[in-house]
C-alpha cells in the first residue's frame, strides 16, 4: 500500500504574520496539494526576513519527511529574502526544480525562488501572488513524489 505525501505549508509575509492582511497564496497552496493526493500537516506563518524564514524552516523540517513548500518573499522587494533563508539551511540545492517553475509564467523570470532537500525534506519557494505560487509548485509537483522516494532512500526508476 502506497501511503501519501506529506507536505507543509510556509508563508512568508511580515503582513500576513501580523495580522493586517489575509493569505491568499497559502490556501490556494494547500488546494493543489490536497488535489494531487498530498497531505497536508502543517501550515505556518513567518514575517520576511532571513533569520525568521531560516528558524521556521529549521523547525518545520526537523523529523519530518515531505515537501515544504513556501509562498512569498522570492522577489526585488526590500524584504524579500526567503531564497537567502532557503539557501542557508538546505544542504543540497535542486536547481532544475527551481528553473522549472521560473518558465511557466512570463513573469517568472522575476522570482529568485529555489529548491533544495533538508535530511529527507524537499524545500521549494514560490512567489507570492495566489496565481504565481500555484503555476510555480504545479509546474513540478509531478516530480515531487519521485524526489521524495529518492530522499527516503528509495531506488532510482
Amino acid at each position: 500500500m502506497t501511503t501519501s505525501p506529506l507536505a507543509k505549508v510556509l508563508t512568508v509575509s511580515t503582513s500576513v504574520h501580523a495580522g493586517s492582511r489575509e493569505d491568499g497564496s497559502g490556501p490556494e497552496i494547500v488546494r493543489l496539494l490536497e488535489s494531487a493526493g498530498f497531505v497536508v500537516v502543517e501550515r505556518a506563518v513567518a514575517p520576511d526576513g532571513v533569520a525568521p524564514v531560516a528558524q521556521a524552516l529549521r523547525r518545520m523540517a526537523e523529523g519530518f519527511a515531505g515537501l515544504i513548500v513556501t509562498t512569498g518573499g522570492t522577489g526585488f522587494a526590500p524584504t524579500d529574502f526567503t531564497p537567502e533563508a532557503t539557501m542557508s539551511v538546505i544542504e543540497r540545492e535542486a536547481p532544475g526544480l527551481s528553473e522549472a517553475t521560473r518558465k511557466v509564467s512570463p513573469l517568472g523570470g522575476l522570482s529568485r525562488g529555489r529548491a533544495g532537500t533538508i535530511g529527507s525534506c524537499l524545500v521549494l519557494n514560490t512567489p507570492g501572488s495566489p496565481t504565481g505560487a500555484v503555476e510555480s509548485l504545479d509546474a513540478v509537483l509531478g516530480l515531487v513524489p519521485h524526489a521524495l522516494e529518492l530522499l527516503a532512500g528509495g531506488a532510482p526508476h
